[in-house]
């Protein structure tokens, strides 16, 4: 299986407009940070997670030029405003594309892009729509996805939930504040876990900062832990000097190979 870090910022991404902090005036190539987005591939066959405004070029970036499948975590703008751009892989005539998505946020993404979910609304000749077919996921209830079985964990965010998902042994939480415990348990034995850290110090009432991060991998116990969605208020060579062993800042362009 492998893993690839599509998107590692936050909603503001890395350079933020009009700043001239550390991070958005470095010269390291990991400190630019698209908006989140990563591919799942297993035995060839991909999954996306999230379609952020940044979408095609990440696609572009990292060579990845088809997918089977998509999984919204939430439906936060940065995680979702790319779904245009997966128009491209329904215009080739391979029919429509499974997009999973938790029940209760079925009703916000049919609402937000209307063009693409109700059926009577219908391009200019000549021109195309995304056909993406929507597939309700719950908490706790496995679904298999390119021939494998994925299994959705719930977060809160905020006063909202972020669903993200085992499977083999992958564990992947983004936008997360606390690992529940039923969660928690579903990531006993991950060989690699991602998970969501905005910066040091600073509580954040919707996101783990860096040190609940931390502790949230040392509950978890994965061999390797991947930071993502990380701010511009953290460079990437201070989080490679300060995290403990085992625990990574993830970056774009990032791959990360492990046994399913």
């Amino acid at each position: 299986m492998k893993l690839t870090f599509l998107g590692t910022g936050t909603s503001f991404g890395v350079p933020v407009v009009g700043c001239d902090c550390s991070a958005c005036t470095s010269d390291d190539s990991r400190d630019r940070r698209t908006r989140h987005g990563a591919v799942v591939e297993i035995d060839g066959r991909r999954l996306l997670v999230d379609t952020p405004p940044e979408l095609r070029l990440q696609l572009l970036a990292s060579g990845i030029s088809d997918i089977e499948a998509v999984w919204f975590t939430h439906m936060h703008a940065d995680h979702v405003h790319g779904i245009d751009d997966v128009r491209i892989f329904t215009a080739r005539g391979r029919g429509d594309l499974p997009a999973y998505v938790a029940s209760e946020y079925r009703p916000l993404i049919s609402r937000y892009f209307q063009y693409i979910f109700d059926d009577t609304i219908e391009p200019p000749t000549g021109s195309s729509k995304p056909r993406v077919q929507l597939k309700e996921i719950q908490a706790g209830r496995s679904v298999e996805i390119i021939g494998q079985d994925f299994m959705p964990l719930k977060v809160p965010h905020g006063p909202s939930s972020v669903y993200g998902f085992r499977v083999g042994g992958l564990g992947y939480i983004t936008d997360g504040k606390s690992l529940p415990p039923e969660t928690l348990a579903a990531l006993e034995g991950v060989d690699v876990l991602v998970l969501n850290a905005l910066w040091y110090g600073r509580p954040h009432p919707s996101h783990f900062n860096v040190e609940e991060a931390i502790d949230a991998a040392r509950e978890v116990g994965a061999a390797r832990t991947y930071l993502t969605h990380l701010t511009h208020r953290v460079t990437h060579a201070e989080l490679e000097e300060r995290l403990p062993d085992g625990v990574f800042p993830a970056y774009d362009g990032l791959t990360v190979e492990l046994e399913l």
